[in-house]
């Protein structure tokens, strides 16, 4: 590995969206370095940043993506792979927490050989590396704030450290409203904020088995409706309220299952949940999933319970595939559900309004259709990632105009 991270150059696995131009001469235009602190596999924010490169290089830009991970990580590995299938230039950059100052002199390498325009934050860290390296190397500062939702011991720090850079950006990207207002009241003036939500690769998300057939391929069975959630296991996900619906919808005679798919350090009090209620035969903690895909179409319904996010790229996926949803009123989710139209909406927290809603939908064929239907409509007119793509190249060639 050299002093400015390792490069890797990902084949071709994806097949072009019908949006990218193919044949296109290698860009020499403006680069942009997307930034960003992992640790594992990353989490939703992966699957816009991995994804942009392929889309930006019809449109005139060259985009690298640059992770810091903690060394020997092998999350990383996963990442990797993901890049690969998307075709996005991606480096490594070790990190070995808040005083490695070896990741301060891989970024300013990286910088400068790849000769970066625009440098593109995605967390607190990034945010003040960002400020800090163009005092050392001349480019412009954009970042995008996914959402403060996960509270650690740390957490109010890095994200107190985040609303104090946040101010001397150029472009602050929020992906739902209730984070544009965030950030305006952090200091950010209203002329650099801008509201631009998730998107979904339509051409990726189109469904290709029947609900029977891709029950049968994850072993569940095929004459019980399955409810299933995608998510890291952490407290502000709601999966314990979930777990709890589950066991409601049995006592009411629902034969339901349950299948939770996502890893993280709730995993040991969820199991013991599912134990207390007797619900072993009918909750299934998947764990990480490389092909989270099969799982949404096994779905007859999707239950988001969060109680904090932005705008979840799996509530997207999960409608995209003409799954149906449920999900809590949290931050960006009531501009893209309208209650009982395309989706239905809940309280953060309100186990009887979770399990009335499920209860709906799963005595309701017609609404779970309606459902559907709106669902897909409403991502590929209002969520369709070119458009989403072209929006950000609005943003950057706006800025680079000044």
């Amino acid at each position: 590995m050299d002093t400015a991270g390792s490069l890797i150059h990902p084949p071709a696995l994806l097949p072009d969206s019908p949006e990218i131009a193919r044949g296109a001469e290698p860009i020499t235009g403006p680069v942009i370095l997307d930034a960003r602190v992992v640790t594992g596999a990353g989490g939703g924010p992966e699957k816009t940043i991995l994804n942009s490169p392929r889309f930006l290089e019809s449109l005139g830009y060259r985009m690298v993506c640059a992770y810091m991970h903690p060394p020997g990580d092998p999350g990383f590995d996963v990442l990797t792979r993901q890049a690969a299938k998307y075709r996005a230039p991606l480096l490594s950059i070790p990190d070995r927490g808040a005083w490695d100052w070896r990741v301060v002199t891989r970024a300013l390498a990286i910088c400068r050989r790849e000769n970066v325009t625009v440098w593109h934050g995605h967390d607190y860290k990034t945010n003040a590396l960002g400020l800090l390296l163009k005092r050392l190397w001349p480019m412009r500062l954009v970042t995008t704030v996914h959402g403060w939702v996960r509270h650690t011991r740390r957490t109010p720090l890095y994200y107190r450290i985040d609303q104090l850079c946040l101010p001397y950006y150029e472009r602050v990207i929020c992906v739902s409203d209730d984070l544009l207002d965030a950030c305006l009241a952090a200091g950010v003036p209203a002329k650099n904020c801008v509201l631009l939500e998730n998107g979904i690769d339509t051409a990726e998300y189109s469904r290709v088995q029947t609900l029977a057939d891709a029950k049968a391929t994850l072993d569940l069975p095929t004459d019980a409706p399955v409810i299933g959630a995608v998510g890291r296991l952490s407290p502000e996900k709601g999966f314990d309220v979930l777990i709890r619906a589950a066991h409601a919808l049995v006592a009411q005679g629902h034969d339901v299952r349950l299948v939770i798919v996502g890893e993280g350090d709730e995993r040991a009090n969820l199991e013991r949940l599912i134990r207390e209620l007797d619900l072993g035969a009918r909750v299934r903690l998947a764990g990480w999933q490389t092909n989270v895909r099969a799982y949404f179409e096994a779905m007859d319904v999707f239950a988001l319970s969060s109680l904090r996010e932005g705008l979840p790229n799996v509530v997207l996926e999960a409608m995209a595939l003409g799954v149906p949803v449920v999900s809590t009123r949290v931050n960006g989710v009531p501009r893209l559900i309208r209650d009982g139209h395309n989706g239905a909406l809940v309280d953060p927290g309100d186990l009887d309004g979770l399990t009335a809603a499920l209860a709906g939908l799963l005595r309701s064929d017609s609404r779970r259709e309606q459902f559907r239907a709106a669902g897909r409509r409403t991502v590929e007119t209002r969520y369709n990632f070119a458009t989403r793509m072209q929006r950000l190249k609005c943003l950057y060639d706006e800025l680079l105009a000044q």
